[in-house]
């Protein structure tokens, strides 16, 4: 069983950048794949980033492509998103996912493939 917890978060300008963590305890650290969604008020959960369990690969949604960058800490067992320049539309709660028994080079970007989960983070941008 893993427990995720996300920190970090916080209220930020149009164009600052945040760097949001994840802590994972309990299991395999090193071989759990791990995502990034974020849910704002009324709108269903969308996929941002992930990466895979061994770190080589990495996927980011369109939106966040070239701004924000996913990274894990194996020694922490942290997994982080950096996000820059960012936007209004940023504005959700965040959440980071594990995903257990996969290939080392597999990510998920669809939610149904995460085992467990966070509690979720606030970010929230003003203009």
């Amino acid at each position: 069983q893993a427990q995720l917890v996300e920190s970090g978060g916080g209220l930020v300008q149009l164009g600052d950048s945040l760097k949001i963590s994840c802590a994972v305890s309990g299991g395999t650290f090193t071989r759990y794949a791990m995502g990034w969604f974020r849910q704002a008020p009324g709108n269903a959960r969308e996929f941002v980033a992930a990466i895979s369990w061994s770190g080589d690969r990495t996927s980011y949604a369109d939106s966040v492509k070239g701004r924000f960058t996913m990274f894990k800490d194996n020694a922490k067992t942290t997994v982080f998103l950096q996000m820059n320049s960012l936007k209004p539309e940023d504005t959700a709660v965040y959440f980071c996912a594990a995903a257990t028994f996969r290939d080392s080079s597999w990510y998920g970007i669809r939610d149904d493939e995460y085992n467990y989960w966070g509690q979720g983070t606030q970010v929230t941008v003003s203009s």
